[in-house]
Parts: structure tokens; sequence; C-alpha cells
């Protein structure tokens, strides 16, 4: 009798517990938000605004935090910074990341992980590199992972 209690008891409080624990995603989705940064990156290296339009979603909650400042909504991303700051002040441009975590919990998910930036100044052919770090959010929009936010900031000494 105590044995069907506790075996009662367990199956009650099994799907409270499953549903208290975060959804860490499945294996799919977590494949499917490291093509997106991997295309992020392409996006990044190319300019490609067919691409950019592809992964980040068209929310007009949609933002951008880097060091020179902040855009809202997917136009004033695509212009001001992949038109005008890696397109108008790069020639040449190369985004590697490495470390990248991915969280799930549901239809939202987040990334982590750092970069180096090597780029070439359009204005006078001088080669730099950049290191840094930086978050992404994401949502599921029907059935899709889609960006809806980037928080990057330089770190000063590569790590």
């Amino acid at each position: 009798m105590v044995t069907r209690i506790l075996l009662a008891a367990t199956l009650c409080l099994m799907p409270a517990f499953a549903a208290a624990q975060p959804d860490t995603g499945s294996e799919r989705d977590i494949a499917a938000i490291h093509h997106l940064i991997e295309q992020y990156a392409k996006a990044v290296d190319t300019v490609d605004l067919n691409l950019l339009s592809q992964i980040w979603s068209h929310s007009p909650e949609v933002s951008f935090i880097y060091p020179l400042g902040e855009e809202h909504g997917f136009d004033a991303i695509e212009q001001h910074v992949f038109q005008n700051v890696m397109g108008g002040m790069f020639s040449a441009r190369n985004l590697e990341t490495r470390g990248v975590e991915i969280h799930i919990n549901g239809n939202a998910g987040w990334s982590e992980f750092h970069w180096t930036f090597h780029a070439t100044m359009r204005k006078d052919g001088l080669a730099i590199t950049t290191h840094g770090v930086e978050t992404q959010v994401y949502r599921k929009e029907s059935g899709n992972w889609r960006l809806v936010h980037v928080h990057y900031s330089e770190e000063h000494s590569a790590p």
C-alpha cells in the first residue's frame, strides 16, 4: 500500500518538476542557432543584405547595441550597422567566433560568444584587428529561428 502511495505521489509530482525545468532545446534547435551565427558572420564578412534579411526578424522591437550606439528596427540595423559601418568603413571584413554557448527556453534562445574581427579600413587601407564578446537573442517565428537582438562590446586585450 505504501509503495502504491509513493508511486502515485511520484507520478503526480513528475509533470510539475518537468514543467519547472528550463527547456534546454533540441539538438535541432541548437544546430539551427549555430547555423544562424555562421550566417550572421557571413553577412558581416560580405555585407550581404539579402542574407541579413533572412537572419533577422522584421518585427519592430529588434535591436542592436554596439560601441557606436543603438539601433532599433530592422531597417535601421541594415542601414546603420551593415551598410554604413560594415560596408562604409571597411573594404574587407572577417568575423571569427569562438566559445559559442547556446541556450534555449521554449521559443526563445540566446547565445554568448567571443569574436575576433579582422578588417581593412576603407579610407586608408589600414588593417585592424579587434576582439570582443557578444550576446545574441533569438525567437522562433513560424518554426524558424530569427535574430531579435545583438549586444556586443569590444575587449581591449585578447582573452
